[in-house]
């Protein structure tokens, strides 16, 4: 809004014309032909002029401009780097994708990720990003884990009864 209607100075002090400058930076002489703004009236004549106001905006929104896209171009980094270690990593779940389903819903109960904050959605959809799989309807999925009649976790203990095999054979060698 601020440069929509102070489009004339602001492109006449960008371009560093002169001609101006008695009309908009000398104390005490003001123009009201020149858009003043309310702040003039409210500022003390005898140290500030009639537009120092408008050019503090200016380089205000430049600099918060400045500070924006730095944070931005940090986040697209820290974002790349992110992506290019997955991308290095790609690992295929093979898997059904009720089983991946059953061990998401059990990260999410045991609260695991953000301190137990993240929600079943969230946890999902980073898993579908992470294997590149669609999971489609794994809330349905998880009703039907839940009616089992037997086993409502067979991938649970499945994976349970393979680590502690792994485990014995160690210790056999």
């Amino acid at each position: 809004m601020f440069f929509d209607n102070n489009l004339d100075f602001y492109k006449y002090y960008r371009t560093n014309i002169t001609y101006m400058d008695d009309k908009y930076f000398i104390r005490g002489n003001y123009d009201i032909k020149y858009t003043l703004d309310s702040y003039y009236f409210e500022s003390d004549s005898r140290f500030s002029t009639s537009h120092d106001f408008k050019v503090a905006k200016i380089l205000a929104n430049e600099l918060i401009q400045v500070y924006i896209e730095n944070q931005l171009l940090n986040l697209n980094k820290h974002i790349g780097i992110a992506n290019s270690d997955i991308g290095k990593m790609r690992l295929q779940w093979t898997g059904s994708k009720t089983a991946l389903i059953e061990l998401i819903y059990a990260l999410q109960s045991y609260a695991v990720f953000d301190m137990g904050k993240a929600d079943i959605k969230a946890i999902a959809t980073y898993f579908e990003n992470v294997f590149e799989i669609d999971l489609g309807d794994f809330y349905h999925t998880y009703l039907e884990i839940r009616t089992r009649k037997i086993n409502r976790t067979k991938f649970l203990d499945s994976l349970k009864d393979a680590v502690i095999r792994k485990m014995d054979e160690q210790d056999e060698k």
